[in-house]
């Protein structure tokens, strides 16, 4: 998988250079991991309502063609876009949202935190009473407060083309957080999200970036 650091890249730019890349892959063409952060944007899903949206002000809204609602993505989050060829890796696409989350987990853990899976919830979260608890989620969770104790701190939104992917995953590292108060967050109102610096783990953008690179390359190998 060749490995690309982007920077700092406008949304819509890099979400047509994606389709334009997918678009035009052939049997032989190399997996590739795209790396960047974007400046403040909403982006919305095949699915999204746009009662998730609930007072965007200034924050630019793209209509994208990932599956999932409604999100943010800004300064001080690092995105990660996967542009694999899911039938040469050798497996389906749940496995594929297994295993980026596992990345995630990975990274999380590297840094003394552990992120968990909520069933039927895409995304990595996080104990805001002790993110760094070993302990893990028991028992089913309240059918009303699925995320009762919990922030989430990596969405994901995927989309599938020919058995190519894009789009992908965003982590949270040191963030404004206020736009996500202006969404229903992956469109679950009164969803917390951190970031992490806000649970106490200072790294640069760099470092995150580097750490999710090396272990999303280990997890999506075939």
């Amino acid at each position: 998988m060749q490995i690309k650091m982007l920077g700092r890249a406008p949304y819509l730019p890099t979400y047509e250079a994606m389709q334009a890349y997918t678009a035009g892959r052939q049997a032989d063409s190399p997996d590739e991991l795209w790396l960047c952060e974007h400046p403040p944007v909403f982006t919305q899903g095949l699915a999204g309502s746009a009662d998730h949206l609930l007072a965007p002000g200034e924050i630019p809204v793209v209509q994208a063609n990932r599956g999932g609602q409604v999100t943010y993505h800004g300064p001080g989050q690092v995105v990660a876009y996967p542009l694999l060829d899911l039938r040469r890796a050798g497996y389906f696409v749940k496995e594929y949202v297994y295993r980026i989350e596992e990345a995630v987990i990975r990274s999380l853990a590297h840094l003394g935190v552990t992120g968990h899976r909520v069933a039927g919830s895409p995304g990595i979260y996080v104990r805001l009473d002790d993110p760094g608890s070993h302990a893990a989620l028991t028992g089913p969770r309240p059918a009303q407060e699925p995320f009762r104790g919990l922030g989430k701190i990596a969405a994901l939104g995927i989309k599938v083309s020919r058995h190519c992917t894009y789009h992908g995953l965003a982590l949270n590292v040191a963030m404004e957080l206020q736009p996500f108060e202006r969404i229903n967050p992956c469109g679950y109102a009164g969803l917390k999200t951190v970031d992490l610096s806000t649970i106490g783990v200072s790294i640069s953008w760099d470092d995150a970036a580097g750490l999710l690179s090396h272990k999303l390359s280990a997890c999506l190998a075939p």
